[in-house]
């Protein structure tokens, strides 16, 4: 193996400030009810983005076995977690909105309207002529309903996981240099500018903005690719001025979308091309760490605007902890994917209702 592999999105990070709060309406609403850990612990290494001091937190990863990346709901513990002191708007710098896939996306709507939810639009159409919708949880995320037919596993839930993010960014071409070149996703689906229809309802959709939607060209393979299934990128720069930064005088763990996270093979050869790309770790757990249950290595860097984007090489997953069987995934085929059968008994691991 020569070359890093990037199975997919693994998840992208939310912090709550109640995360048992969070993760009920995450399963309620989204489906996202399949508990791969949880657990609290201290954020030791993540420094670079914590003031330099170590922070205790409550983790919990999920699921919805309909395909896409999870959830991880994220608390800090040891101080109270903080809301951003303006009102979030299109083209801030930072993650502004997580992709949620549907492969019904008017059923979808119908669903959300009969719950009453926090919708911001009505079903639109992208540039790209994909249905979707925008609607807003009871912590102030913003959720991007929109299209996709790649399902995994049928389940009850009106939507998959996550598909992907819109992120403000200051230089889209600078930032071009991390979601293209290192995160492979080498297709540009479109780039336009000027003031679109679809944005209208969110909060700073009337502004001027360059817009590029990318996908990557290859299918992704390894490890839970199957599950973890296509992403896109949304990258989005106002043009008139610059946007806030999203965590300005906040840090990592506060409220909103703290990070995005790539399931990767390879985190050695990784390491090598971002630092020679000029994005070096800024956090590396080097050999092996443990979440609980799970184990595997993480790293971050960087983007052009200081965005943490994560990567974690899982080596275990744990399916039935009583009896102590995982999922190991060291010493495999990097360009491998597990089995169905396999990725399927993660739904042994399904939270019900009450």
């Amino acid at each position: 193996m020569n070359k890093k592999n990037i199975t997919g999105i693994q998840q992208i990070g939310i912090g709550v400030a109640d995360v048992h709060v969070a993760w009920k309406w995450y399963r309620q609403n989204f489906g996202v009810d399949i508990g791969v850990f949880e657990e609290e612990a201290v954020a030791e290494l993540m420094l670079p983005y914590t003031e330099g001091k170590k922070r205790s937190r409550h983790a919990v990863l999920a699921y919805n076995m309909q395909s896409g990346g999870g959830f991880e709901v994220w608390q800090h513990t040891g101080k109270s977690p903080e809301k951003a002191v303006f009102e979030l708007q299109l083209g801030d710098l930072g993650i502004y909105i997580a992709k949620l896939k549907s492969k019904d996306v008017q059923q979808a709507f119908d669903f959300m309207k009969s719950k009453q939810l926090n919708l911001l639009s009505g079903v639109v159409q992208s540039p790209n002529n994909k249905s979707h919708f925008f609607v807003k949880d009871p912590f102030d995320n913003i959720f991007q309903i929109i299209e996709d037919d790649y399902v995994f596993e049928e389940t009850a839930a009106k939507t998959g996981g996550i598909f992907g993010a819109i992120i403000g960014v200051s230089n889209i071409d600078e930032s071009l240099k991390v979601y293209q070149d290192i995160l492979e996703y080498d297709e540009v689906v479109y780039d336009k500018t000027g003031v679109f229809d679809d944005f209208s309802e969110i909060s700073g959709g009337d502004k001027k903005v360059r817009r590029i939607l990318l996908k990557h060209s290859a299918k992704r393979s390894g490890g839970f690719a199957p599950l973890l299934g296509p992403s896109e990128i949304e990258l989005v720069q106002l043009i008139e001025e610059k946007g806030r930064e999203i965590y300005k005088d906040r840090i990592w763990g506060d409220l909103g979308f703290i990070h995005i996270c790539f399931d990767t093979i390879g985190l050695d050869l990784l390491k090598e091309e971002t630092k020679e790309k000029g994005f070096s770790f800024t956090v590396d757990s080097s050999e092996s760490f443990d979440m609980g249950e799970a184990a595997g290595r993480f790293a971050y860097i960087s983007d052009p605007d200081g965005i943490p984007v994560e990567f974690v090489e899982t080596h275990k997953v744990p399916i039935i902890k009583k009896i102590g069987w995982n999922i190991n995934l060291k010493n495999r085929d990097p360009k491998k994917s597990l089995p169905k059968w396999m990725i399927g008994t993660l739904r042994w691991k399904r939270v019900k209702e009450d």
